[in-house]
Parts: C-alpha cells; structure tokens; sequence
C-alpha cells in the first residue's frame, strides 16, 4: 500500500515534538526538513551523531525518513552564492543515509535574481540547459558514490519546467545517481491546465521509470481554489497559506482545495509504484487534519 507522510518543516517545535505531533495526525512517513528548534543540522553540522540522533527519533514514532529535502537554487547567477547552494546540497547528499534516507530532493533553480521561484529567459536557453545539466550530472555522481540518490522536482518556472525539458534532462543525465520526484502540479501553467488528463498521461507515459517519490498539493487557477470553504481551519492567515508560489494565474495549493484530478493521478502512479511514499505540502499545521482526511479518502476509494 502507500505510505502517506509529510514535511516535517510544517511543524516548527523541537526533534522529539515534531515526531510526536506528526505522528499524532497517522502519518507513517515523513520527508525530513533539517530546521528543528533544538539541534542544529545546518552546513557543517551533519555529523553522524546528529544524523543519527534524528533518524533513531522519527522511526522510534514509526516515522521513517523517506526522502529528504534539499532545495536550493542550484544555477544562481551569483557564482559564489550558487557554489555555496550546490555545496549544501552535496552534504546533505553525503550524509542522506544516516539521516535514514538515499532520496535528497531539489528543484533546478533559476538564474532570476529577486526569486528562486520566478521565471528569467536565460532558464529557456541552451547555455542555461546545459550549466544546469553539469551541476545535475555532479550531484548524479555525488549521490551515487555516497549510496544515495538525487531526485529532480520539475518546476515550471525554473531550468527544468516541463515534460519535455524534464525527459531532455534525463536523457542527457543517464545516470544510477538520479531520479525524479513525481509532482504534477508543478507542470501546469494557464497554457495547460485545461488539459488536466492529458498532461497527467504524458507525465506518466514518459516518466514513470524514474519516479521514486511522489508529492501530494494541489493546483488550481487563481481565484478557483477552494480553500475558502474550509472556514473550520480557524482564521485568516490559515485561509492565506493554501496560495503558496504560483506561476502567474496559476496557484499551488493544499490538497483537496484546488482542480487537481487526483483520481487520475492516483491510478497512474498506483500502476507502476504501489508502494510509494506519498508526502502531503502546502499547507500550515491548523489544515493537517482536513488534508489527511481528504488524502485517506483518496486512497480508500482506490484501495491503496
């Protein structure tokens, strides 16, 4: 069956209290967010006792660390800024295993210099391709000669944005040392939103073999998200944090609240990967139960 975890980063308390709050909402998995109040796992302090220290807490809670994140923004027109990025990223890849996961996720970045999460037209260029191949190609190799794993996360407003540019890096990165984290949300823009079904095959019709992770959020056009009839959530900041980044008329929200057609999606990713992790995002601690709730559903009326 699948496993339906989520980020850790969504509750912000110390080690132990995130592991047993989480497990509290019936969450079996979780993807591990190295921010907690009481042990410091930034660059240079992912030492195997730390490692360790996380790891042995969240599967204490039958909490396994099932992918681990790492976004940055690995192309950043600063060079000394994206050398410090991809170096961050290749610790955390070094040490994945200890933290009790090969899996380390990140986007592809873009060269926009005010946002790692706006467009910029060098990201459609054959030389901003190609840097971002050579850096994907680096942490390919990184991953495998640690006994982990990078995934990719397409992200239409960065290198990697679409189904074709997403094969395209596969095909030029042939390598043991990548896989990609499914989210289908984040092929959608106002183009192709229209044509849900169609993009969700494609997606799986050229992809499903490097699939090791899926996420689940949900996407929706601006002003067509359902959040506002979830009331129960408890006040107005919990209402506004549904919208996180979107791509102009685009938002990408929590699960349930938005077009996503996640009957589709489920079926297609069940065909090929019955067993995997599934991680719920996009969403604050107050909207965790109405979420699960919609994802169990989900998953009992396709038997999962």
């Amino acid at each position: 069956m699948m496993q339906l975890g989520i980020f850790s980063g969504y509750f912000p308390y110390g080690l132990e209290e995130s592991a047993k709050k989480i497990r509290s909402h019936g969450f079996n998995t979780v993807q591990l967010d190295l921010h907690f109040k009481d042990i410091d796992l930034s660059h240079g302090n992912l030492t195997a006792a730390n490692c360790k220290k996380v790891r042995d807490t969240f599967r204490a809670h039958d909490l396994p660390v099932s992918c681990i994140s790492g976004y940055t923004n690995i192309i950043h027109p600063d060079m000394a800024h994206r050398k410090a990025n991809v170096d961050r990223l290749k610790d955390i890849i070094r040490n994945a295993r200890a933290l009790g996961s090969p899996y380390v996720i990140s986007e592809t970045g873009t060269y926009n210099t005010e946002s790692e999460w706006m467009s910029d037209p060098k990201n459609k260029t054959e030389e901003g391709f190609e840097a971002c191949r050579k850096i994907i190609a680096e942490l390919a190799q990184e991953a495998y000669d640690h006994g982990s794993m990078f995934l990719l996360e397409t992200y239409v407003n960065n290198v990697v944005g679409s189904v074709e540019e997403t094969v395209k890096m596969f095909a030029q990165v042939d390598h043991p040392g990548l896989g990609l984290l499914m989210d289908p949300t984040n092929y959608f823009e106002s183009h192709n939103i229209d044509n849900m079904d169609g993009i969700l095959h494609q997606v799986f019709d050229t992809l499903s073999d490097k699939i090791k992770i899926a996420h689940a959020k949900d996407v929706a056009r601006a002003g067509d998200d359902k959040s506002e009839k979830h009331a129960d959530i408890g006040d107005d900041e919990a209402l506004a944090s549904h919208t996180f980044r979107g791509v102009g008329e685009i938002v990408l929200n929590a699960p349930g609240t938005g077009s996503l057609n996640y009957d589709l999606y489920l079926q297609l990713l069940a065909k090929k990967h019955p067993n995997i992790p599934m991680i719920v995002e996009h969403l604050d601690e107050a909207d965790v139960p109405r979420s699960k709730a919609f994802m169990d559903g989900k998953f009992a009326a396709h038997g999962l």
